[in-house]
């Protein structure tokens, strides 16, 4: 069985025909991961048991005669920042390396309920603090395109575990560019919702007015299978909407905004999104010169308002709840246990996200950074707001360069936080965008010098339809 190209749409497809069974997949997907992933490291861990029962249910329905949802049977990769009841579930941090979720997220609640699959829990930066998963405190997810490359982050894990075949689709969660970055360095599609459009119920909080969790997946249209399975309204999250499935615009302009291409842009990246342009002109959309002025003030502005709320959300992790570090076993008052949870607990990039989080909202700091970074993030909606006037889809890149190196950009925060640049304003402005792999005119993935390119669609709040649409019509050209 070939579980690399495996999608959705086949695999319920196959099931239906009784070319497998749900289990004889399940078990295919583990024994694969046990061979491949020592050299990924996509997981950091598998429930079999659980995902097997899981699998018998769904071959059990069949067997009965009953209606089969298009997620039934299907094996899922979840980043270990989604709770799984009575899993554990880390943040790929040490703080919470003991701790088992008590409750099942809203999206995990919707899965289980469509009788998917769960495979197990995938590797991300700490507290999806990071663009690379090397924040990790338990290890280093590799890029499957090239071993000695990051995946991206920091739902790398996810990212790399669609892109090697060890999950059919996975969920990841979209800060400043989660989803979207690593799907564009491995090479699959990554979908981040408008912010309200998936309950954050059950998502481990970083940044509360910006985290979205959203499917990874090899198509377009498996992307836009999870997305329908995990919207909605949800009473336990006050910010989520109901919005419907708003169908697709006819007659789409496409926007192209000169501030994301800038100096710093890789010369590969640029000319693959030239052949995107191209062939999108083929199938008949329209293109228009657009500006979003304040784009250049997003990274500064994203820096301030994400740093703030994570080092509110993570004040929760004193050692007194959740899971508890060895090192507060001897401590002997409050703050002792508050410093040796904090300090062995946290690793170097939450530390430095709390400390600049605790700076900007303090007395006297608080109107010159914090309310300020407010007062620019509305322009940067406003310049949204003001483009989608005159278009109906953005296309951008995703990142300036292809994948780095390993351990390249570690020593330098700033220049690790610049692989960001193109997918920060979305979030910023809570719109839904879609990182798509570039194709060669011969149907095989783009690569700049080996490695996976992918563009960027950005779309209208909650007009997910429009951008899926144009990523699947793009993805037909190359259909064989």
């Amino acid at each position: 069985m070939d579980l690399n190209n495996l999608t959705i749409r086949k695999f319920h497809d196959g099931l239906l025909k009784k070319e497998f069974s749900a289990v004889e997949v399940a078990e295919s997907f583990f024994d694969f991961i046990k061979t491949k992933d020592p050299e990924i490291k996509a997981y950091l861990s598998l429930e079999k048991d659980e995902a097997i029962n899981q699998a018998k249910k769904a071959d059990t329905a069949l067997t009965k005669g009953q209606e089969l949802g298009i997620l039934a049977g299907v094996p899922l990769a979840i980043k270990d920042n989604i709770l799984i009841e009575g899993q554990l579930c880390t943040a790929a941090s040490k703080i919470l390396e003991n701790y088992r979720a008590a409750y099942d997220a809203t999206v995990i609640k919707k899965l289980k309920s469509a009788n998917a699959v769960i495979l197990g829990k995938t590797n991300l930066d700490e507290f999806a603090m990071g663009s690379s998963t090397e924040n990790s405190a338990f290890q280093t997810t590799r890029n499957p395109a090239d071993l000695e490359r990051v995946p991206g982050g920091s739902s790398g894990g996810s990212a790399a575990a669609v892109a090697a075949g060890m999950a059919i689709a996975a969920l990841g969660s979209d800060t400043g560019g989660s989803i979207r970055q690593p799907a564009n360095f491995c090479g699959v599609v990554g979908l981040k919702p408008t912010y309200g459009a998936v309950s954050r119920y059950g998502l481990i909080a970083m940044a509360s007015s910006l985290d979205q969790i959203g499917p990874i997946a090899k198509t377009a249209e498996d992307a836009e299978i999870l997305f329908d399975a995990i919207a909605g309204k949800d009473p336990m999250d006050s910010t989520s909407v109901d919005s419907g499935k708003i169908q697709d615009s006819k007659n789409i302009t496409i926007g192209i905004p000169d501030e994301y291409f800038i100096e710093g842009l890789a010369k590969e990246t640029a000319m693959a999104i030239d052949e995107v342009i191209k062939n999108l002109k083929s199938l008949g959309f329209k293109f228009k010169k657009i500006s979003l002025p304040h784009t250049e003030y997003a990274l500064s502005c994203y820096y301030i308002i994400m740093p703030a709320e994570a080092s509110a959300n993570l004040a929760r992790y004193d050692g007194i709840r959740y899971a508890r570090i060895k090192e507060t076993a001897g401590a002997k008052n409050l703050k002792e246990i508050y410093f040796s949870q904090r300090s062995g607990g946290f690793g170097k990039e939450v530390k430095r996200r709390i400390i600049l989080g605790t700076f900007v909202l303090s007395s006297g700091y608080y109107d010159s950074y914090y309310l300020k970074a407010q007062k620019v993030r509305t322009l940067i909606k406003e310049d949204f707001n003001k483009a989608f006037e005159e278009v109906d889809v953005i296309l951008t890149p995703v990142s300036p360069t292809p994948a780095f190196k390993i351990g390249e950009k570690t020593d330098n925060p700033l220049e690790m936080y610049l692989s960001d640049i193109f997918t920060i304003p979305v979030n910023l402005a809570g719109l839904p965008a879609i990182s798509i792999p570039v194709k060669e005119n011969n149907g095989h993935a783009h690569r700049q010098a080996g490695l996976p390119a992918g563009f960027q669609l950005i779309g209208k709040h909650f007009r997910e339809m429009d951008i899926l649409k144009i990523g699947q019509t793009y993805e037909k050209m190359f259909d064989n």
